[in-house]
């Protein structure tokens, strides 16, 4: 028998409207949505005629399609201690996120080759409470696996510009311009991957490399100076010229803090370029003047910028603005990799891991700072940042991102009104430092759906881990995954 749905605020996210409707959601035993019921009329037309196996009244709370956060860093295998699958999908799950797609490069091994990416995939089964996808990773010296990566269904190839921060730096490096390019060309040869996802952590090292303060190494200017908007404005403009040869090909700019490289941005798309860009709730609600001495637990790359650069990042994700949606970049490490435990090298900026805990809190993080600021944020803007446009960037929107027939009932409820304070024991993440400690947030999630299955409730906790792998689907007859 068919599951019932109640709210008197549903947002469907269809299309068809932008305001909350009072009404209902017919989901059948395999978690898809079959009817949208728009009234309290059909709500009591269908009781009166069918009957349900459960109906979930959820009153006055918010309804709307699942998050997705195609931005996230989940550490496992290798270093499940910074963060691993059961602990960043419960995570996931408590911050209304029904679906994320994973990076590759803090495990180990980063996901560089299909082998790879079926040790990834074998250890989240059975462990994810939400449903999980992959980026591949695009290196030095891993050509050949590029097409095998997306015919195994990978999301997109994924590549950046610099070096991450040591130990990651050996295992998965940065790739040039001459190597992207030849990246690009060579999938464009490849009919079967003619619609292949390109995504960039785009800072370009400055050609000269600024030396910070050493002996004041606590202090967030010291690590703020030595990674100028020149960085992103630099690689902006490489990848920009990217997108101007290779029109066809999608390209995305990850984890954009800088104000200043998003005019680039709307001149390639007047051009024609492909190019799509994403921010983070950090950029947009923490500025450099608040941080303290010793906030490593701020320290993230590109780094959280002045207040003045935070107009322009809010005024870009406006509808048709040059931001197209919000992604956590979620990326805890273990207090000592973050320079948080007791010792000589306690808040060192320079030395710690780049890094924010927020996929829990990206909701009521957005959320709260578009109030502050008085920008009419509204529940339509957080399902376009949050999930249609992430759900069109992963070529999910066939199945999520809107609540309609046919798709999955991947729910959010939430109450837009209700207030809470941030703390540890609220957190579900492997590690719980995180820049919004003690913050108060507005936007209460009280429980998440997948599928038609309760993956979260609030005060009752976290029902079975029954999230699936997702795999994109690729024209190309898909690898077989080989022997570890």
């Amino acid at each position: 028998m068919n599951l019932l749905f109640l709210s008197r605020r549903i947002f469907t996210g269809d299309g068809t409207q932008n305001d909350l409707i009072h009404g209902g959601i017919v989901v059948d035993t395999e978690g898809i949505i079959r009817r949208v019921l728009r009234s309290p009329q059909e709500v009591n037309t269908y009781l009166y005629n069918t009957e349900s196996e459960s109906v979930y009244d959820f009153g006055d709370l918010v309804l709307m399609p699942g998050l997705i956060d195609a931005n996230v860093h989940i550490n496992e295998p290798g270093r499940r201690d910074w963060e691993g699958f059961t602990s960043a999908t419960k995570a996931a799950a408590a911050g209304g996120f029904t679906t994320i797609i994973d990076r590759p490069t803090n495990a180990q091994p980063p996901t560089v080759s299909v082998a790879h990416l079926k040790a990834k995939t074998s250890t989240a089964r059975g462990k994810i409470y939400v449903d999980v996808g992959f980026w591949g990773g695009l290196v030095p010296g891993n050509g050949a696996q590029l097409a095998p990566l997306l015919s195994a269904g990978v999301m997109g190839l994924q590549c950046t510009l610099c070096d991450p921060a040591a130990p990651v730096s050996q295992e998965f490096p940065a790739v040039n311009e001459a190597q992207l390019e030849e990246a690009l060309s060579q999938l464009d040869k490849d009919q079967a991957e003619g619609d292949a996802l390109i995504a960039v952590h785009a800072e370009l090292p400055l050609t000269t490399e600024i030396q910070p303060d050493e002996e004041a190494p606590r202090e967030y200017g010291t690590f703020l100076v030595t990674r100028p908007a020149q960085m992103e404005i630099s690689a902006t403009q490489l990848l920009c010229r990217l997108a101007g040869r290779h029109p066809r090909r999608c390209i995305h700019i990850l984890n954009c803090s800088s104000g200043e490289s998003l005019p680039l941005v709307e001149e390639c798309r007047r051009q024609g370029g492909n190019l799509t860009v994403d921010t983070c709730p950090h950029y947009l609600a923490l500025a450099a003047e608040d941080v303290p001495n010793c906030g490593t637990e701020y320290k993230t790359w590109p780094p959280i910028r002045e207040r003045r650069n935070q107009e322009r990042l809010w005024q870009a994700i406006r509808l048709g603005g040059a931001i197209r949606m919000i992604g956590s970049d979620h990326s805890p490490a273990t207090p000592g990799a973050r320079a948080l435990t007791c010792g000589r090298g306690r808040g060192n900026f320079l030395k710690a891991w780049p890094g924010i805990n927020s996929l829990q809190l990206s909701l009521p993080v957005v959320w709260t700072a578009g109030k502050r600021r008085g920008c009419n944020l509204t529940i339509a803007d957080i399902h376009r940042l949050m999930c249609q446009e992430p759900a069109n960037l992963c070529g999910l929107s066939a199945s999520k991102g809107r609540i309609a027939e046919g798709y999955d009932a991947d729910f959010c409820v939430w109450s837009p009104e209700e207030e809470f304070s941030v703390g540890p024991e609220l957190l579900h993440t492997a590690t719980k430092a995180t820049p919004y400690a003690g913050q108060r947030l507005r936007g209460v999630v009280h429980a998440t759906v997948v599928r038609g299955l309760h993956v979260y409730q609030q005060f009752e906790g976290f029902g079975q881990p029954l999230g699936k792998v997702l795999l994109r689907r690729s024209s190309r007859k898909l690898v077989k995954f080989v022997s570890m």
